[in-house]
């Protein structure tokens, strides 16, 4: 998500200004000096075309490969279906929900089936660049992140299921929360800092990720049989893309082509180097050898990790987020899981979620006005008063995310069923769900 303030800060305006310019007024007064700019207009077509390059196909690969030969077919359908569903959803009523002012909760439905979008409009949190493009940008995050929670519950979830949960949970729990940060909810009026989604996608998803995997309870034969990755080549694509495709996520998010852009840029490689490394060596020091899907998965969490920070915070502080990513999500995703006993079959929660958490949490210690701007002056820098700002931002989405999902998914159970039969699930989702397999 754009990092709001930086309108303000380009405009030179104080702190107050520039929190009025957060709020999503999509109408520009008449003497309104800021035009449309060429150049972040080509940017953010570039970080938009970047942001769903992560999702198709960059995390359909990611998660084709680390499932079973059986389900493969079945995982990438989940992706592609997902997006397909968000951006028709997102156009009829997403957006508004998330980006016209409404309330502190949730927007208004002044967007509905985009009315009122012309040629030349733009949005109060990214007035140099067409609403259009910027609609495109949130609409490329609002797929991706219920695309990482199905992750959880790859291997036996219904498709059906899958679809009604990955509506339901946009509207009821992504919107929300996406308002509440972004959209002049709230969280952002609190000062709740998230420049690219650490709270709105990361926590949001890994939360969501847990809930559904405890509800859907374990795969058969989990933890005992063999359900090692059928092919990492797949997996190691799929995060190359997701690297790569990040600096859209979060230099984007800048909504502008500016330095606070490079530097968001700078850090999430860091950071993702810095984890990858981390994962790595931890993983060889406690298991004897370095997996290539522990690296990968170290480089996820990193780039999440990084993700709500990354406009606010400097190289070194990037170094040490990564670091920290690299080892709490390693631990999180190998001996927390084992010794709770839930299978989040591709760890979304200890990569996504406590990503999320560590990144929101070292936002607010590491981030320096000199990064983000003066209009966010004597918010940050470090203090402990952002500290508590953002766990309070974190105990709300934590809330909502995971009281609704499992209303959504309690409502989906009791209707059609979320699971896929026992021999369904023997046999795999790829024959029995699509009629296809991969030989």
């Amino acid at each position: 998500m754009p990092a709001v303030l930086s309108v303000a800060r380009r405009r030179g305006l104080p702190l107050s200004a520039g929190l009025m310019a957060a709020l999503p007024v999509v109408a520009l007064a008449a003497d309104d000096k800021v035009k449309i700019d060429s150049g972040d207009t080509a940017w953010m077509i570039v970080a938009t075309s970047f942001v769903l390059l992560m999702s198709i196909p960059g995390l359909t690969l990611f998660y084709a490969g680390m499932v079973r030969k059986k389900n493969v077919l079945a995982t990438t359908a989940q992706t592609l279906a997902t997006v397909a569903l968000v951006t028709v959803l997102w156009i009829i009523v997403g957006y508004s929900l998330v980006f016209t002012p409404g309330n502190s909760v949730i927007g208004d439905l002044s967007r509905f089936l985009m009315a009122g979008l012309k040629m030349d409009s733009v949005h109060e949190a990214a007035k140099t660049v067409p609403e259009n493009v910027f609609m495109m940008f949130q609409l490329t995050f609002a797929a991706i992140t219920p695309a990482i929670v199905i992750g959880a519950a790859a291997d036996r979830i219904k498709f059906s299921a899958m679809l009604w949960f990955m509506a339901l949970w946009l509207l009821l729990v992504y919107c929300p929360v996406a308002h509440w940060v972004w959209g002049g909810g709230f969280l952002q009026k609190a000062g709740v800092l998230d420049f690219a989604g650490g709270i709105v996608v990361h926590i949001n998803a890994g939360v969501a990720g847990l809930v559904l995997a405890l509800m859907l309870g374990p795969r058969r034969g989990y933890p005992t049989d063999n359900m090692a990755p059928h092919n990492l080549v797949l997996t190691v694509v799929g995060v190359s893309l997701l690297w790569v495709g990040w600096f859209g996520f979060n230099a984007g998010s800048a909504v502008a082509a500016d330095s606070r852009a490079g530097m968001a840029m700078a850090v999430t490689h860091v950071s993702a180097a810095a984890a990858a490394l981390a994962w790595m060596f931890a993983e060889w020091a406690t298991m004897g050898k370095p997996s290539v899907l522990g690296i990968a998965s170290g480089a996820v969490a990193g780039l999440g990790t990084i993700t709500p920070a990354s406009g606010y915070v400097d190289i070194g502080a990037a170094l040490i987020i990564g670091l920290v990513a690299g080892l709490a999500c390693f631990y999180a995703s190998t001996a927390f899981k084992r010794r709770m006993g839930y299978d989040d079959s591709l760890d979304v929660f200890g990569v996504h979620g406590v990503g999320g958490l560590i990144g929101t949490v070292m936002a607010g210690v590491f981030a320096t006005s000199a990064i983000a701007g003066p209009d966010v002056k004597g918010l940050i820098d470090g203090n402990g008063q952002q500290v508590l700002t953002q766990l309070y931002g974190i105990v709300c989405t934590v809330l909502l995310s995971a009281v609704g999902t499992a209303i959504i998914l309690k409502v989906i159970d009791v209707t059609i069923g979320l699971r896929v039969t026992p021999e369904q699930e023997i046999e795999g989702l790829d024959i029995n769900l699509h009629g296809e397999s991969v030989h």
